[in-house]
């Protein structure tokens, strides 16, 4: 068999062993002519980056959501997410005629589905949306196409998706390549992430991981490492887990702190000299679609064996819950050593700093647990985005100048350039300012002297 390669795709161990032979000059010629058109389906943070870095590498891309007014944003050459050089790279893409949207899935070459996968209520994962998607798709495949699910999805979602295809479409099986890819990158830094970092790729064949992995040598210089679907499913959610619970061990490390009466950010860097340290930065908890949701995919499954992965999950939860403590008593001491209630100003609603994400936020639900009685007395602040349904948001700066609590929540860098005034409570969870004393001493708070106000007194 000299200068052939031979593949082979199995449903399971009762369907009958197919092989295709191909010369390797043939392969060449295949995986060249494969790639002309390529159908993303999810045009949200990471499905439009993904499809406008196809597109820039030539290869002519539909996006499919079914918001339209997404699809409207993104014919316009417009963005309604904030992620650095997006918009330029869309506009771009888009004027090059590369790239188009649209409501209903199109035919094509290759499918990427970057829909959400988020958990139910008892935190357990909900693929639906990967479902629908490949319904939504299953009419218009035919044999030759390549299939890639890059949604964070629970282990065995790819065999699923494989066998919805194969129950609708018969006639495809064994005919279509199907692959998992999950992304790898980090909000505020997507583009280049996308193209620079390296990528695990699962076929659920070992041809539809080597035809997977020479579609992303399109657009992605990173290094493919390739393996099967189930193992690429659960690296994800490994990568994630991993980090929650690194950050758990620094949250954890901040309560703790606060009980010593010991500065937590510089214990951490203290420690951080050793040369096999590295303690990450606490902050009010952990949120976004990974961190805060991956490790619920294993823990769902594998209850008993993940105990120090919900364990991380348990303490990132209630940080959240220990920094609305700690705001509701510095503001009544405040009361009480003044008289009025105070003007506070909740700095940041994202879930991370520099984005206008808000999914699973720490931040959001603090701001949503402290304004619960009264939202007079409070000014919510979040520089990257407009408006909200919940809140009226208002500038950092005039926010600043009018409050007397400054509570930062997110570590934003307009927040940074902002004085520290010694008129102010400041409440500093998330390391913006250098006077940390401040934030885990607060309760007995060193209250400022009374000022003229206006505000309403307490009865």
């Amino acid at each position: 068999m000299s200068g052939y390669f031979s593949f082979s795709s199995i449903k399971n161990s009762k369907n009958k062993f197919k092989q295709l032979l191909i010369t390797v000059s043939q392969k060449s010629e295949i995986f060249m002519s494969k790639f002309e058109v390529v159908t993303t389906i999810g045009l949200g943070y990471i499905g439009l980056p993904t499809a406008s870095l196809i597109a820039r590498s030539g290869i002519r891309v539909q996006g499919v959501d079914v918001n339209p007014k997404v699809v409207e944003a993104v014919n316009l050459g417009e963005i309604i997410i904030v992620e650095p050089d997006l918009d330029e790279l869309v506009h771009q893409v888009v004027e090059d005629n590369l790239l188009s949207a649209h409501t209903e899935v199109q035919e094509a070459d290759v499918y990427t589905i970057a829909v959400p996968t988020p958990f139910k209520g008892n935190h357990e994962p909900d693929i639906s949306y990967v479902l629908d998607a490949t319904k939504a798709a299953i009419p218009v495949l035919k044999e030759g196409d390549l299939f890639i699910i890059e949604s964070t999805s629970p282990v065995g979602t790819t065999e699923k998706v494989r066998d919805l295809i194969y129950t609708k479409r018969p006639e495809l099986e064994d005919r279509i390549f199907i692959a998992y890819c999950p992304e790898r990158v980090l909000p505020g830094n997507i583009i280049y992430e996308l193209e620079h970092n390296d990528r695990v790729i699962g076929g659920i064949d070992e041809m539809s991981t080597e035809m997977a992995c020479e579609f992303f040598r399109n657009f992605v210089v990173g290094e493919l490492h390739k393996t099967n679907s189930r193992t690429a499913e659960m690296c994800k959610l490994v990568e994630n887990s991993s980090r929650d619970v690194q950050i758990a061990f620094a949250n954890e490390l901040s309560v703790i702190c606060e009980k010593a009466g010991i500065n937590v950010w510089e214990l951490i860097e203290l420690a951080n000299k050793h040369p096999r340290v590295n303690i990450l930065s606490p902050g009010c908890g952990v949120g976004g679609h990974c961190i805060a949701v991956d490790p619920y995919f294993i823990v769902s499954e594998y209850p008993l064996e993940s105990q120090i992965i919900g364990k991380a999950r348990e303490i990132n939860n209630y940080k959240a819950f220990w920094c609305v403590e700690k705001i509701k008593n510095a503001r009544l001491q405040f009361q009480l050593d003044r008289g009025y209630e105070p003007k506070i100003a909740v700095m940041g609603l994202a879930f991370k700093p520099n984005i206008d994400d808000l999914r699973e936020s720490p931040a959001m639900y603090i701001a949503n647990k402290i304004t619960q009685s009264q939202q007079d007395d409070y000014l919510i602040v979040e520089p990257n985005i407009e408006e909200h349904s919940s809140f009226q948001i208002c500038d950092y700066q005039i926010a600043f100048d009018m409050a007397d609590m400054i509570v930062y929540l997110v570590a934003h860098n307009e927040f940074k350039n902002l004085p520290f005034s010694d008129e102010k409570v400041i409440l500093d969870f998330c390391g913006v300012t250098n006077h940390q004393e401040k934030i885990f001493n607060e309760i007995p708070v060193e209250i400022p002297k009374p000022r003229e106000n206006k505000r309403k007194k307490l009865r």
